[in-house]
């Protein structure tokens, strides 16, 4: 496989962005290099476009496959338009994509090839990357934020914390039902008729999310979506989503070869 740092222009942020790609080589795997299928994979907070590499098995795990995998950064932005004027919702689910096949053109642009999966804020910018795109058909959570609409405004003590929130998501007060709201989102597609997303999550049962992503689980099947939904023991840690990502990768539509072991 090859691996680029790549430093890009987003007109839609007005800034240099950084992030990582990892390609598929064909003496890795005997598969067709055309119209390869792409992972678009989230950081949560505290991480860049190199979290997954550093924090994981990721390139062992996909060296034998045929993705190619698409590692942005949002800083601390959570994927989304903020109040104060960074669009990183449209930056990387929107104008990235594009980018991305302008660079490498044999990587595919069908939805049916397009995937997105994170953690933690990766988890809820995966699921709202699907809900509010028709570019991705698959889209996995780990541990993610999925249901924020139940979020107690009463922990939010500090006033400088407070200023943060508000600034991603705008008036706490009004977030159920907003842009920003994942099953609001999902109820919006899923009026529109469209083929849904597959949906992937998994929460550990120690977690603080734990509610938030049982709420998320019987609104999502609800409405329809297909959703391959895995709870366990297991906190908000590394240690849980380098195992469950390889179940992501196995979910996935994708050629994936078995490890040889060694006798």
């Amino acid at each position: 496989m090859a691996l680029l740092q790549i430093n890009y222009r987003s007109k839609v942020l007005s800034e240099d962005q950084e992030m990582v790609v990892i390609l598929p080589e064909k003496e890795a795997v005997d598969a067709d290099l055309t119209e390869i299928p792409v992972l678009y994979l989230l950081h949560g907070m505290g991480g860049n476009e190199l979290t997954w590499l550093r924090q994981t098995r990721l390139a062992r795990l996909i060296r034998r496959t045929n993705l190619a995998v698409v590692m942005p950064t949002t800083g601390l932005g959570w994927y989304t338009n903020t109040t104060y004027g960074m669009n990183y919702f449209d930056a990387l689910a929107l104008e990235l994509p594009e980018k991305i096949h302008e660079m490498f053109p044999q990587l595919a642009t069908s939805r049916e090839r397009n995937f997105v999966a994170g953690l933690s804020m990766g988890g809820y910018g995966a699921w709202k990357f699907a809900f509010g795109t028709n570019k991705f058909s698959y889209a996995a959570s780990l541990s993610g934020a999925l249901d924020l609409s139940q979020m107690n405004l009463d922990l939010i003590k500090d006033e400088q914390q407070l200023a943060y929130w508000q600034g991603i998501f705008g008036n706490l007060n009004d977030f159920a039902g907003s842009e920003n709201d994942l099953l609001e989102l999902a109820r919006q597609q899923a009026a529109k008729n469209l083929e849904l997303p597959k949906l992937f999550a998994w929460i550990g049962t120690d977690d603080d999310l734990y509610l938030s992503n049982q709420s998320a689980k019987k609104e999502v099947e609800g409405l329809g979506y297909q959703l391959n939904y895995q709870k366990s023991r297991g906190r908000h840690e590394w240690y849980y989503w380098d195992q469950l990502l390889e179940d992501v990768l196995r979910w996935l539509p994708i050629d994936y070869v078995e490890e040889e072991r060694l006798i």
